[in-house]
């Protein structure tokens, strides 16, 4: 949102998918608008979690890595209406547990590879982040009830993908800019008759 209002004077919100996350700015903006995206959505993650983790030890790593995630998602000072959380999960997930980042991640570069769906990644791994924690040992009530926290966030946040997906409607992931709504292709430009 702060990229998209000061970069491009324009809201992200309004565009693409509605949503003020990464995805939606690579398709609205592009590559470097997502990268700036990506870049905020894990610096604010990482400080949030060091300072708990100094605090509070592993249990406040988790706990902060959550807030993050709320905080991404239904930030007050955007009228509760923010990103899917994706990123944000992602990096809380690294810091707190390398290895189930690393599974989970993996997994979901083959699922993007061979699906083209972001949002499918994103759900799978996400959906499978608790079952995979305690696959690999982390016990306590904090880890566990914080993962299932992110996991459901992320999933609901992803109703509408996971309708498309069902009807056969979600976008498949590109490189490539979209057309914004009123922007003319270069074919309509050439042609402004067509």
């Amino acid at each position: 949102i702060l990229i998209s209002k000061t970069v491009y004077h324009e809201d992200i919100r309004d565009f693409g998918s509605h949503n003020a996350g990464m995805t939606n700015m690579m398709r609205t903006y592009g590559k470097s608008a997502a990268v700036g995206t990506l870049v905020g959505d894990l610096l604010k993650t990482v400080i949030a979690v060091l300072i708990a983790r100094m605090i509070l030890g592993e249990p406040g790593a988790y706990i902060a890595g959550t807030a993050s995630v709320i905080g991404h998602i239904y930030p007050c000072y955007f009228g509760f209406k923010g990103g899917k959380g994706v990123a944000t999960a992602a990096m809380m997930v690294l810091m707190t547990n390398p290895l189930c980042f690393v599974i989970l991640f993996t997994l979901f570069v083959l699922i993007v590879l061979g699906f083209k769906y972001i949002s499918l990644g994103s759900v799978m791994c996400l959906m499978l982040y608790p079952l995979l924690l305690s696959r690999l040992g982390v016990i306590g009530i904090v880890p566990t009830l914080c993962s299932f926290i992110v996991a459901a966030l992320i999933v609901f946040k992803h109703k509408d993908n996971i309708k498309r997906l069902m009807n056969g409607t979600e976008n498949k992931f590109s490189f490539k800019k979209s057309k914004k709504a009123g922007e003319k292709s270069e074919t309509e430009k050439e042609n402004p008759e067509k």
